[in-house]
């Protein structure tokens, strides 16, 4: 036997020791979670009922102020993989931390800015917030016990839908008692403050961090795909759909992707391993996820404008902003109320049955739409019935993402599914433009009832595939789980 000092004895590399835990309340813990994830989600869609301000107080034009929205959306996508990697080597606390701290600097400077490129900075710093929910979600596997995890993973899922409708309604209430927007990015900045002290108390590593040399090579090669690609998307219907610019973007980010998918095969600590992202139940999770998502972020966005629609078009009801967030409020407080329960839900049942039921559930508020849409009675029972598909779905989807990889992998698993999400709510905002804008009402701008009827129709085929796709998921889980047992025994 060769002594372990010898020069050509094999080196063991010390294995990573846990951090002697520090006892934090689960409720503490998920409560500053919740709220540092609320709180990206909330910054992505506060500004997009104040466009039309936003335009007159930054003396640009609606394409340009429409950039408030694309920096937030194109700074997550980027950020999630890369913070998520970066939590993993240096701590998913710390960077949690810095991702709110850019939240509240760029609230702060939003809140400030005069000109359209210092607001357009202000943007980019608070999009990074949104990736704290991988983040959030890994932290959460990590210091809660085993029978409260599906609960706190799916209550952290809800809070980007519910996070998004907050912000729907912030943005109505700044609009209904003040002439501007900047209160909005006070209410950010408040609340990034109280996210930073909930997490800098109640949140901890137990697992010391890994540090590592950075993968700048892969990084660099995976947020230039998506760049393109969310780029075209949410520029298409301002560039045209066929013009170079976006055909260039989309081909550019095919050819990117892939030199991502070679480069990252031959690196030695891949920022994202490929087998995860090629990996069946990943790639089932994300395309549900953007399904999903779609669905979603389409219904935040039809509703308001169907609502506030005047009635000289034969349909709307000439709901001012507050009153159009007012219809999204079931929405939102069923997916929060839901995500509460879940877990219980995930004892007796696996993820994909319950993100399946939930899927199916989704489509019938499409189609209520689709034959009913008269009375403000019928967007209240849509909102209630989305609320309830996607409130059940989501919270399951945040398991269903994770339980296939070990806890090392779980923030960068969620990343990836986040990206899809990305990706679905950036193509419902992009189909919803272009569906509307091309059939309006002869002299006029406003969409034709028939074009929001066609989009329910899309909206309803999305959310249908996602049941099926989670149905599918669920028997060959059930499968596979069948042919361990008889192997076992």
């Amino acid at each position: 036997m060769i002594p372990q000092d010898h020069p050509t004895a094999p080196q063991v590399r010390p294995r990573r020791q846990r951090a002697t835990p520090v006892s934090r309340p689960p409720a503490l813990i998920v409560l500053a979670l919740c709220i540092a994830t609320g709180a990206g989600s909330m910054q992505q869609s506060a500004v997009l009922p104040l466009l039309s301000r936003l335009q007159s107080s930054l003396h640009t034009t609606l394409t340009g102020a429409t950039w408030a929205f694309t920096a937030s959306l194109l700074c997550g996508a980027i950020a999630t993989p890369l913070v998520s990697r970066f939590g993993t080597m240096y701590g998913r606390r710390l960077l949690l931390l810095i991702t709110l701290v850019l939240l509240a600097i760029g609230s702060v400077a939003g809140g400030l800015a005069t000109s359209l490129p210092l607001f357009i900075i202000a943007r980019v710093l608070q999009g990074v917030s949104v990736a704290a929910l991988p983040l959030a979600i890994g932290a959460v596997r990590e210091l809660l016990p085993p029978a409260r995890t599906a609960s706190g993973i799916g209550v952290l899922s809800a809070t980007m839908g519910t996070g998004v409708g907050l912000g729907f309604m912030i943005s109505g209430l700044v609009a209904h008692y003040t002439s501007g927007y900047r209160a909005v990015f006070w209410i950010s900045a408040a609340v990034a403050v109280i996210a930073i002290v909930l997490v800098a108390v109640a949140v901890h590593d137990l697992t010391p961090p890994v540090g590592g040399k950075p993968d700048i090579l892969g990084a660099a090669l995976l947020a230039a795909p998506l760049v393109c690609l969310l780029l075209a998307i949410s520029q298409g219907r301002a560039w045209g759909w066929s013009s170079g610019p976006v055909l260039g973007l989309l081909a550019a980010s095919v050819v990117l992707g892939a030199s991502w998918v070679v480069v990252e095969r031959r690196a030695a600590d891949p920022l994202i391993a490929i087998g995860l992202v090629t990996h069946p139940a990943t790639i089932g999770a994300s395309l549900i996820s953007a399904l999903l998502s779609f669905a979603l972020f389409s219904g935040f966005t039809l509703l308001p404008n169907f609502t506030e629609t005047p009635t000289a078009a034969g349909y709307g009801f000439e709901a001012s902003v507050l009153q159009a967030a007012l219809y999204l409020l079931p929405t939102s407080l069923l997916m929060l109320i839901l995500s509460l329960v879940v877990g219980r839900f995930l004892r007796r049942f696996s993820a994909a049955t319950v993100v399946a039921a939930g899927a199916a559930i989704a489509t019938l508020p499409e189609l209520w739409l689709l034959v009913r849409h008269d009375r403000p009675a019928d967007i209240y029972i849509a909102a209630t019935l989305l609320g309830l598909g996607i409130g059940l779905a989501f919270p399951a989807l945040g398991t269903l993402a994770i339980e296939h990889v070990n806890p090392a992998e779980t923030a960068v698993a969620s990343a990836v599914n986040s990206i899809a999400r990305f990706v679905g709510g950036g193509v419902a905002g992009a189909v919803s433009g272009a569906v509307l804008s091309a059939d309006t009402i002869k002299g006029s701008r406003l969409p034709t009832v028939h074009a929001y009827e066609v989009m329910f129709t899309i909206a309803a085929c999305c959310v249908a595939a996602a049941a099926v796709i989670a149905g599918i998921s669920g028997l060959m889980g059930r499968t596979a789980t069948s042919r361990h047992d008889r192997a076992a025994g």
